[in-house]
């Protein structure tokens, strides 16, 4: 019992970033060996998200809550600020990344 207690952690570390569907399985896994239930994990709440400059139409990938102004690459218009939280966008988000 004490090899399969390993085995599961290392398989927990290998699978921690894959999809939801193999967390659930190991979950579930341990809870039938071990007799113990796993701890919830937090998804992170912060995504990538790619936007256009409405001025020269350039396209830049940022992050949504930017801690300092994000400005176009090309012509240096002011596309999203901090707010102490998620960034003020001015710009159109075209796609929001994972």
């Amino acid at each position: 019992m004490g090899i399969s207690i390993i085995l599961l952690k290392i398989y927990i570390n290998l699978f921690y970033s894959a999809k939801r569907k193999v967390y659930k399985w190991i979950k579930l896994t341990c809870e039938l060996l071990m007799g113990k239930k796993m701890p919830k994990i937090k998804e992170p709440t912060s995504k990538f998200i790619k936007i256009r400059c409405p001025k020269c139409k350039n396209e830049q990938i940022t992050f949504g809550k930017t801690a300092t102004e994000v400005s176009c690459l090309v012509c240096g218009k002011v596309l999203a600020e901090p707010t102490g939280g998620k960034s003020r966008v001015k710009a159109r988000i075209l796609e929001v990344l994972e």
